[in-house]
């Protein structure tokens, strides 16, 4: 697949609200490819592109979106409730969305880490459906109720520190996974 090129810079740590957003739609486009894969697995094609994708997607949700996912848990949702505790509700909703989402997630994964496994997995239409269906939801709750409510109650400090949070989370990663390197 081709990448549209635009003059935009990419939204960085330094505005972190953009950020998440962006995660979203690399999200929503893992869970299009997540489809592709149901579909060549549909018509018995597990080919190494299929491989490759499988593994992609496995990548993907096992790294930056457990990221995203503790970004919003432990960070900005926690924000929220302290600036407007009138967001209490919506934050409740979306972290039971994390929840099921992780839930098909840990059934999917195994799959995804060995593609060989794909056509004989019975449910694994039905996971991929019901992890992107969640997605999906979970995305436009965010998107619509959430991520406008912070831009506008949370001051410069509070993003800056948002920001940072997200970065030294996956800096910490990278730090945990040098010494196995080494091994």
């Amino acid at each position: 697949m081709s990448q549209i090129l635009t003059s935009d810079p990419a939204p960085d740590f330094d505005d972190p609200i953009n950020l998440l957003k962006a995660c979203h739609q690399r999200i929503l486009g893992f869970c299009d490819l997540l489809k592709k894969i149901v579909a060549h697995a549909a018509q018995d094609d597990i080919s190494s592109e299929v491989h490759q994708a499988a593994q992609k997607v496995h990548r993907y949700f096992s790294t930056a979106g457990q990221y995203h996912t503790e970004d919003e848990e432990q960070d900005l949702f926690p924000l929220l409730i302290d600036s407007s505790p009138e967001t209490a509700p919506i934050i409740d909703e979306l972290r039971e969305q994390h929840i099921a989402i992780h839930t098909t997630w840990v059934q999917l994964a195994p799959v995804l880490s060995r593609p060989t496994l794909i056509n004989e997995t019975p449910e694994f239409e039905t996971w991929v459906n019901t992890f992107c269906e969640a997605y999906h939801e979970h995305i436009q709750i965010e998107e619509t109720e959430l991520f406008a409510v912070a831009e506008q109650i949370l001051g410069a400090e509070q993003l800056r520190q948002l920001g940072e949070n997200m970065k030294a989370r996956r800096e910490k990663c990278q730090i945990e996974l040098l010494p196995s390197l080494n091994s």
